[in-house]
């Protein structure tokens, strides 16, 4: 074992570390060498070392941060002011694991204010009122619908727990409008997520080489999600799904689909769709990010229709053309913000995106991940997809 004498300044640690690493093993690759420096010198663990990750990481990343709500730097020496409440209550944004098998991810918005959102499971985030109280959280959510008059019959969610650091493990009950218990008490797993940084600057960014994602012919690449029907086949290099039966109905749903690479973080991705009257399909980017795919030609703008980040991000203009026709997209997705350009039109410009999208495959913005066809409600055709991964 080596011992190192204190020294007090970080880099001076590092640089003993560094040589000592050298002298001993010699034959040790570079890239090791400079990872253990990069890990010692974020105070995170390895997972997270290049990423600023409390779903990784938890109370091991010891962030400071100066500005309330500013994205937090692991080791970081710089400390609050007085009265700034960083990390010391509940206010901010926060990843949920939800108990249950399968559709179990949330997230979660708290303001000082009462005010808040929550998206659960699925669908778009929702109002809700909190409640802070020290480092005490009450979250408290309408889920009846349609809302009814009868206290009896209303049914509210209700998020009770404590803020330990960067993790919070709430209580959720249901109660009705009358005040009774419901019968609900589960357990919610919750970490704070950073405040999305600034803008980036896209023509800073580094591309990787260009995938194609769909073969000729075969579902190679590619793997459903469920054991529901599978409408999905590849022929002449058109990626189908067909779960409509002859009258236009949907008799039961269908599975989605993701590509078997699961090692997706940044990137640009090309891909031309084709929607039948009336369908609803969404590719999600990095399996928790939505980009809705939708027949919603002559619609008033909404934050649900065609290329929309599915119930956060409104389009600025309408660009999507009658269904049955083939129309091109383009979505940067990077450092958090995402680009759409619809049929040559930029719809969506570099916006941050505030947390995931219903039907995510897990809570944590900072993991890598497969791209995902959403395959469930209707049929949808995608040909000459072509992903680019962003490399810095």
């Amino acid at each position: 074992m080596i011992f190192f004498p204190f020294i007090a300044c970080r880099e001076m640690v590092q640089f003993a570390i560094m040589k000592t690493l050298k002298a001993i093993v010699p034959f040790l690759a570079c890239g090791v060498i400079f990872a253990a420096a990069a890990i010692f010198n974020s105070g995170c663990c390895s997972s997270c070392a290049d990423k600023v990750s409390y779903c990784e990481c938890g109370p091991a990343c010891k962030c400071s941060g100066c500005k309330c709500g500013a994205e937090c730097k692991c080791g970081s020496d710089c400390k609050c002011d007085k009265d700034c409440k960083c990390g010391k209550d509940a206010a901010g944004r926060w990843a949920l694991k939800l108990p249950y098998d399968s559709m179990n991810t949330g997230w979660l918005k708290v303001q000082r204010d009462g005010k808040g959102s929550v998206l659960w499971r699925w669908a778009s985030p929702v109002d809700c009122e909190t409640k802070i109280e020290g480092d005490k959280l009450t979250v408290t959510r309408r889920s009846d619908w349609p809302h009814r008059a009868n206290p009896a019959e209303q049914r509210f969610d209700i998020l009770e727990g404590v803020v330990n650091g960067n993790e919070m493990e709430l209580t959720h009950r249901v109660v009705s409008g009358d005040g009774k218990d419901q019968g609900v008490d589960e357990k919610v797993k919750a970490w704070r997520i950073p405040a999305v940084g600034p803008a980036p600057d896209l023509s800073k960014a580094v591309y990787g080489e260009p995938i194609k994602l769909i073969a000729d012919n075969g579902l190679d690449g590619w793997k459903v999600m469920s054991s529901a029907f599978n409408g999905w086949s590849v022929k002449d290099g058109v990626l189908s799904n067909k779960v409509r039966d002859a009258s236009g109905k949907v008799p039961k749903p269908g599975t989605n689909l993701q590509t078997v690479r699961e090692d997706f973080f940044d990137f640009n991705l090309k891909t031309e769709v084709r929607l039948p009257k009336g369908s609803n399909s969404g590719i999600y980017l990095r399996g928790i990010y939505e980009i809705q795919m939708l027949d919603s030609y002559g619609k008033k703008l909404d934050c649900h229709n065609m290329g929309a980040l599915y119930g956060r991000v409104t389009p600025s203009v309408a660009a999507e053309r009658p269904a049955g026709e083939w129309q091109t997209v383009d979505i940067t997705l990077y450092k958090r913000h995402v680009t759409v350009v619809l049929n040559g039109t930029k719809i969506i410009d570099n916006a941050p995106v505030e947390g995931i999208t219903g039907g995510a495959l897990q809570p944590c913005e900072f993991k890598p991940g497969p791209l995902y066809l959403q395959g469930d409600h209707a049929d949808a055709d995608y040909r000459n997809m072509v992903i680019t991964p962003i490399v810095k």
